[in-house]
């Protein structure tokens, strides 16, 4: 049986192994990435109105004996916020594309989905979808607001059927070569 529990930013810290294993397992990333992914995680951990949600597998041995839950996904986000890197760069590609005021009425009070992960062997079960609608169940933000690969994948499909709007695509990071695709939809999720 899976189910979803809350974690704040110390024991996200301590299940960072765990969360970069899953993590390297859904998005295959280059083997030198981790380690900056890893720093990277560890500050969002910092950020204001962190939240995170494990996704785990509860079981129980042949015995009947209950045995350690195993995370199979992962969901977190927190309140953007100026200063914060991702926060600013996809501020400016919208005030840039959008004008000013879109920019400032998505990023103003957004609730920033950082990261969503399902270990490949639990895909297609309803888990991002179940931890998504968790994490962002009672957040005061207005918006929740997200980056994805701009191609048709999965993820894609699913924050689709969420009701996330692209609100840009074709969207490179500085430093970087592949095209994301920015989504963000009202809050509360309905």
């Amino acid at each position: 049986m899976i189910e979803f529990r809350g974690a704040g930013p110390a024991e996200f810290t301590e299940r960072l192994e765990t969360v970069i294993d899953i993590y390297a397992a859904a998005m295959k990333p280059p083997v030198d990435q981790i380690a900056g992914r890893k720093t990277i995680m560890r500050n969002h951990g910092t950020y204001p109105h962190f939240q995170c949600y494990f996704a785990e597998l509860r079981d129980s041995s042949p015995d009947g004996a209950v045995t350690e839950p195993q995370i199979v996904g992962f969901a977190y986000g927190f309140r953007g916020a100026p200063g914060q890197w991702w926060h600013d760069v996809v501020w400016r590609g919208l005030a840039d594309r959008l004008g000013q005021e879109a920019a400032d009425a998505w990023m103003g009070y957004a609730f920033e989905l950082a990261e969503i992960h399902v270990h490949p062997d639990w895909h297609g079960k309803g888990i991002g979808r179940a931890m998504i609608t968790t994490l962002c169940a009672g957040r005061r933000e207005r918006s929740a607001i997200l980056s994805t690969h701009d191609q048709p994948t999965a993820a894609r499909h699913l924050y689709a059927s969420m009701g996330f709007t692209d609100l840009l695509t074709r969207f490179v990071f500085p430093g970087g070569h592949e095209e994301y695709a920015i989504a963000g939809r009202p809050l509360p999720l309905t």
